[in-house]
């Protein structure tokens, strides 16, 4: 979702601080606004001072949604009315085809699978469209997401970040092995912010990530990276590289491999200010949520792979209260040491077309 239009040096680099201090005022309202939209799974508002729209009718797409798409597209592509008018008349269209869900030998390695996961996302394409296909609520249980994402791989539709998170979870419900949790990012480029999300992995001590993305340095990584630090760090560098600013970070817990769950997803068990932190503490914050994760699964209070017996209570599984940075219910997250503010905020204004991230 993050992104910007590619301009030279000139046109971005770092904030100064009369311009963070103002970002603190009227964009700070913003900011805190667009968090209390993402809290309730309302994301389709505005990204990058850009809007988008999600599709909340279902499949098929109904007549009003279908055409606020193409007036949007018309309204946000440099070409305008141009390119719907040419694509909507043409008789000619080739057919898309369906890329297949991936399936494994048992003998298929969980990078090679990884691999090809990533490549099935990809293959989905990214949307363009300014219209997410499919409402993701965050707030509901795992098993109706896997529902959607069920659905997804059924439709073969353009997806954007949030939505191959989802798939991500999915396709991977059969490698108990495997640990996966959400990455949040929050970006300033040019007077807005910018958010994306990559579903993070675990795998035999190493950290990679799945994920889709405009660029191609901020979806897949391999599972090669040593620690958490250095996989988030590989990501602020290429977010650096199209003159992002990183702001944030927010860190999920392990999702539970049982596609039946009614839990909720964890998406923010910790929440990173870059900036507050400094260098030196974002490393070890970092590193204190990856041993979070690793605690929490060690005492068996971490998500149930398929091969474990689901007691007959569905509710969460006892969390261990030994840890004080463990969060034990939404509103006890550890945003780098202080309480997520509640507070709202506004959204930033339309800043023309732009090709973003």
């Amino acid at each position: 979702m993050p992104g910007g239009k590619k301009v030279g040096p000139s046109g971005t680099g770092a904030i100064a601080p009369s311009g963070i201090r103002r970002s603190e005022t009227s964009e700070g309202a913003s900011a805190q606004r667009e968090e209390e939209q993402e809290e309730e799974g309302d994301e389709d508002l505005r990204d990058g001072g850009v809007p988008f729209f999600v599709n909340r009718g279902g499949l098929p797409v109904d007549e009003a949604t279908w055409e606020r798409m193409w007036r949007h597209v018309a309204k946000i592509h440099p070409d305008g009315e141009k390119v719907a008018q040419r694509i909507r008349g043409a008789t000619d269209l080739p057919k898309t085809p369906i890329p297949s869900v991936p399936t494994f030998q048992p003998s298929t390695s969980i990078p090679e699978r990884l691999e090809a996961i990533q490549r099935y996302i990809r293959e989905l394409q990214y949307n363009h469209t300014g219209t997410q296909f499919f409402e993701i609520k965050k707030s509901r249980p795992l098993t109706g997401l896997m529902d959607l994402a069920k659905e997804m791989t059924k439709e073969a539709l353009p997806i954007k970040c949030l939505e191959a998170v989802i798939l991500g979870i999915y396709l991977t419900n059969s490698m108990p092995t495997l640990e996966r949790f959400p990455i949040s990012f929050k970006t300033h480029f040019s007077g807005n912010y910018f958010r994306h999300i990559v579903l993070g992995v675990n795998f035999g001590g190493r950290y990679g990530a799945l994920g889709m993305s405009r660029r191609e340095d901020l979806m897949y990584k391999p599972p090669t990276f040593r620690t958490l630090s250095e996989l988030v760090l590989d990501y602020e560098a290429a977010y650096q590289r199209c003159w992002h600013v990183l702001k944030k970070v927010k860190l999920g817990q392990c999702v539970s491999h049982d596609p039946h769950s009614v839990e909720q997803i964890e998406w923010k068990h910790s929440i990173l200010d870059v900036e507050k932190l400094g260098r030196e503490d974002f490393r070890k914050e970092l590193e204190r949520h990856a041993r979070d994760m690793r605690l929490k699964i060690g005492k068996g209070t971490g998500p149930p792979s398929p091969t474990k017996d689901r007691k007959k209570d569905v509710s969460s599984p006892q969390r261990s209260q030994s840890s004080p940075h463990r969060r034990n219910s939404r509103g006890e997250r550890r945003p780098s040491g202080e309480k997520k503010p509640a507070e709202p905020k506004a959204m930033p204004d339309l800043n023309g077309y732009q090709i973003r991230v």
